[in-house]
């Protein structure tokens, strides 16, 4: 349908509505209700069905306790005297039927005046039609909120054999589908499904680290200094201060200072803010787990990384340690492969990197097709020759270790081999799912890093960190040796809700200006 007929088309079902929304207040109908009490969601009122006819009280095609419901109207349409309605709510959908010889002409005709979209309540008592379908009989309901635009709702079938019910929605724009997040949840029971999903995920994060004696903190995000990770920051001004403020990149270096003053297991589950580009798994703002624990190192981490991510990929499957992501079948069974990181870098892309100097590199990027080769340091080079060489080929759950040291200014040196330091990243479905450090709490070796990413900044790397002279200083007084680690919240839901882009899985993801103004 061309742009300008949709319009047209809007606007006259928009002057419909608001006339019916002005026929509702001539007749006494307050539209925009206050509050309704109920009794029972459609999947509880079902179920009380259910167990009135297994006790046998059911008689006359009605059935006790009574119930009072309340959702949008999804489906209406009348025969005369006898209208039948679908009301959806979070955990369903349910039939109304509405009689005149039940209601009263007065009551029975205000049904003229609703559309697919509104909420309402209703109370009545459980019954099966002739079909079997569980259905409420109305002996009231109230108008709880006139719905002026209608919903995308498309179509529905029914399975003939098997009673099933289908709809396709009518929501076919995906930009605008993420725009009108509202919308999207209100005719898709299955984008809802993905958003309790990812609660009960987090839920479980949260008792799965409670339970081992993490406690959560809050840090930051404010910051008159970002740090703990490579990326450009989002720059704010603090007006009373008169100071310039930047939204956190991480969470990293303020919770090693709580290591510092002695909380030995924290994490935090947090929105972080890098100023980078938008594609499949990154958008500006996201989400964070971090956790850091004292007295550990990457091995301890990462066997507590592997128990976390066996522990919720059961929790939806149902006890499985498999799942399909974008038609791929993951195995999650422990243990998870350990690939070196230069060993990866041989086996998938033929180079013996560790004997290369920035020269070689360089040429070796050339050839693979990397663009401005020409401008990009040592430590950029190995990171786009890795994303190009190997990532391809990580589809199964492994473990990438031991990273070369200039890749890594906050991990403590690889014991045995000063050139690497003791950092993995969980590489599942050709992306990074976490990063994690056996962490360098050695204050002149990490002034002497920050540094080296000062000359970096210096050189023209825009995502190369600062020297932060505060966390110097936390470590000075003495932090205990520490394992911490870093998870992609919106990574991980993608992966367990089988998901093909993190604008799938953030609720208001960042999207560019609407080109112009909406009907």
């Amino acid at each position: 349908m061309p742009r300008e007929e949709a319009a047209v088309r809007r606007s006259q079902v928009l002057e419909d509505r608001l006339a019916k929304l002005e026929e509702l207040r001539a007749r006494g109908v307050a539209p925009f209700g206050y509050e309704y009490d109920v009794t029972h969601d459609a999947a509880a009122a079902r179920a009380a069905l259910e167990a009135a006819e297994a006790a046998g009280v059911a008689s006359d095609g009605a059935a006790e306790p009574a119930v009072r419901v309340a959702g949008r109207l999804v489906a209406l349409r009348s025969h005369g005297k006898t209208t039948f309605a679908h009301l959806a709510d979070r955990s369903g959908r349910i039939q109304l039927y509405f009689k005149l010889a039940e209601l009263g002409e007065a009551a029975y005709d205000l049904l003229d005046l609703l559309d697919t979209g509104d909420w309402i309540g209703a109370a009545g008592t459980m019954m099966r039609t002739r079909t079997g379908e569980p259905t409420v009989l109305v002996r009231s309901f109230e108008l709880l909120a006139k719905s002026l635009r209608p919903l995308p709702l498309g179509k529905e079938e029914v399975d003939p054999e098997t009673g099933e019910r289908r709809v396709y929605s009518g929501f076919v724009d995906v930009e605008q589908r993420y725009r009108q997040r509202y919308a999207d949840l209100a005719v898709n029971p299955e984008v809802r499904k993905v958003f309790v999903t990812r609660a009960r995920i987090i839920a479980a994060i949260r008792r799965f680290l409670d339970e081992r004696g993490f406690i959560e903190v809050e840090t930051p995000v404010l910051q008159p200094l970002y740090g703990g990770a490579s990326a450009r920051p989002f720059v704010t001004h603090h007006n009373a201060l008169d100071m310039r403020l930047y939204l956190r990149i991480a969470d990293e270096l303020y919770l090693k200072r709580l290591i510092v003053g002695g909380l030995e297991r924290v994490y935090e589950i947090a929105k972080d803010f890098r100023n980078e580009g938008i594609d499949r798994t990154h958008n500006p703002e996201f989400t964070m787990l971090e956790w850091y624990q004292a007295f550990a190192d990457y091995e301890d981490v990462m066997a507590l990384v592997e128990e976390l991510l066996v522990e919720l990929v059961g929790l939806v499957t149902g006890g499985e340690r498999r799942l399909r992501h974008q038609g791929v079948e993951l195995d999650f069974t422990p243990p998870f492969r350990r690939l070196p990181y230069f060993q990866a870098l041989t086996e998938y892309g033929g180079l013996g990197v560790d004997e290369m100097d920035a020269a070689a590199l360089r040429d070796a990027a050339r050839r693979v097709g990397i663009a401005d080769a020409d401008t990009l340091s040592r430590p950029k080079l190995l990171d786009e020759l890795f994303k190009e060489l190997v990532e391809p080929h990580l589809e199964q759950p492994v473990f990438i270790t031991d990273y070369p040291r200039e890749l890594s200014p906050l991990a403590k040196p690889k014991r045995g081999d000063p050139r690497l330091v003791e950092r993995f990243e969980l590489m599942v479905a050709r992306r990074e799912l976490a990063n994690a450090f056996s962490e360098l709490n050695d204050p002149i070796d990490q002034r002497e890093r920050f540094l080296a990413q000062v000359r970096l900044r210096e050189a023209g790397d825009e995502e190369a960190q600062t020297l932060d002279e505060d966390y110097i200083r936390a470590l000075e007084y003495g932090m205990p040796p520490t394992g911490g680690v870093g998870i992609g919240i919106d990574r991980l839901v993608m992966l367990l809700t089988d998901q093909p882009s993190i604008r799938d899985v953030i609720l208001f993801p960042t999207m560019r200006p609407e080109p112009e103004a909406q009907e």
